[in-house]
């Protein structure tokens, strides 16, 4: 958490406070959120004077793309951002601070600490880590069912660990993995390469209606999840198994289950999902 429908949306609400805004300088106050270059000084002054072009998304991941660099920022657990101005308190755990030659701020906050931040020259971004060993977008056209069984053929892990890979398909995480089994009627622990060409059709329908779903409610706010404006998502109203340990089934009444299912606490109905 956050996965693709709570970054998409952050990305959204951050875009229309930040882009367009020059950066006067940079205030590090956990160093270790910041991973390229591993000089924090050196971080604040490649982001000196550069202006907010536009933010995009790549995964998990937000790119905030200025005149010269590429910032790349995952949110991790429980990251987030927020505009403030720059008489307001500081709240707890904020750890960078974006200052704008308007008097705003960009507020970077983490009660973890597990964030992380990169800068590469803009152009550079997509071919170091942590964004070169990427897969595939789900709304891409070339995201198929044919790319899912290629890349299942060649594992022997279970679905719901193959689909957590983000090599092979990005922005999935422990929720939407869930939430997609389960409209595919597909038991989590289901060996990926014994799947059928007729359930992968499924499953990759599963995937890409349930992002587009929750995308379209403002993600899942999920414990401390919202977004760059400080709202709530909606999607967690329609969630089907995730979170419904032990309540019945939206569609056939049968408890939901937790397992675990490669270290992952996994939800799904015995009975709908084989």
């Amino acid at each position: 958490m956050p996965e693709l429908p709570e970054v998409e949306t952050v990305k959204r609400t951050l875009s229309e406070l930040v882009v367009g805004k020059t950066i006067s300088s940079v205030t590090v106050k956990w160093a270790n959120i910041i991973k390229e270059p591993d000089d924090t000084k050196q971080f604040e002054m490649l982001l000196l004077n550069q202006t907010i072009r536009e933010i995009r998304r790549r995964g998990k991941f937000l790119l905030f793309e200025c005149d010269d660099v590429v910032m790349v920022s995952h949110l991790r657990m429980e990251g987030r951002y927020g505009l403030y101005k720059k008489d307001e308190e500081l709240t707890p755990h904020t750890h960078v601070i974006f200052h704008f030659t308007d008097g705003d701020e960009l507020r970077y906050q983490d009660v973890r600490k597990f964030g992380t931040m990169h800068i590469f020259p803009k152009g550079s971004e997509e071919g170091g880590l942590p964004l070169a060993q990427l897969g595939m977008e789900p709304f891409s056209e070339q995201f198929t069912a044919e790319v899912l069984q290629a890349a299942f053929s060649k594992t022997n892990r279970k679905i719901k660990v193959a689909l957590l890979d983000q090599k092979t398909v990005v922005g999935l995480g422990n929720i939407y993995v869930d939430e997609a089994l389960f409209r595919a009627r597909i038991h989590p622990e289901r060996l990926a390469q014994a799947l059928s060409e007729e359930e992968l059709i499924v499953l990759h329908h599963a995937i890409v209606t349930t992002l587009q779903e929750a995308v379209d409610l403002g993600g899942s706010s999920i414990k401390s999840y919202v977004n760059g404006q400080g709202e709530m998502g909606l999607f967690q109203q329609k969630l089907d198994v995730y979170g419904r340990k032990n309540e019945p089934c939206r569609q056939c009444g049968t408890e939901i289950v937790k397992i675990v299912v490669g270290g992952r606490g996994t939800h799904y109905c015995p009975n709908c999902q084989i």
